[in-house]
């Protein structure tokens, strides 16, 4: 018996099929990378700011995380057991319209401040109840919501009308 082999004509890689196959490969890399863990990520710098809430009586600081897209806005101050006296979270949001929140999934009690784009504090919800899906609507278009510890309005006697002062509010300190 005589052992042949067959020669199979298969098509040679050209270099614009190479250079897709490894830029398709980069691509499955950084989406792999990106979605990788499902571990809630450290909040870095650049997500947190400097607050002011400008009442008649006293300016109060808060470092507040902030919640500018979607995702961050969907899951907010869910499953968080504790949050500093002088911590919040700040949503803002693309435009000013009616805001719904609500408080699946939260463990804190909190104080719910709807916000005009002017930094005015248009409505207070106190002391929310944890876990509750019940709607808490800000009754008039707002461009965000500061979400602190419940009965932190009422300590420091925050009320509606008083102003938020914040770079990312039309009101800039100056007013």
């Amino acid at each position: 018996m005589k052992n042949t082999i067959q020669k199979i004509n298969m098509p040679t890689a050209k270099p614009v099929g190479m250079f897709f196959i490894f830029f398709m490969q980069c691509v499955l890399v950084l989406v792999i990378s990106g979605c990788g863990s499902s571990m809630p990520k450290q909040i870095d710098a650049a997500q947190q700011g400097e607050l002011r809430i400008r009442t008649s009586a006293a300016e109060h600081v808060f470092t507040v995380e902030l919640a500018l897209d979607e995702r961050s806005q969907a899951k907010g101050l869910m499953f968080r057991r504790e949050m500093k006296s002088d911590h919040g979270m700040l949503f803002i949001y693309k435009g000013e319209h009616p805001i719904s929140m609500w408080m699946k999934n939260t463990v804190l009690s909190l104080d719910m401040l709807f916000v005009k784009r002017d930094g005015t504090i248009a409505k207070i919800a106190k002391r929310t109840e944890p876990f509750s899906e019940r709607i808490i609507a800000s009754r008039e278009p707002v461009l965000a919501v500061l979400e602190l510890n419940g009965g932190t309005a009422d300590r420091l006697m925050i009320k509606e009308g008083d102003r938020l002062i914040h770079p990312l509010l039309a009101s800039n300190g100056d007013q």
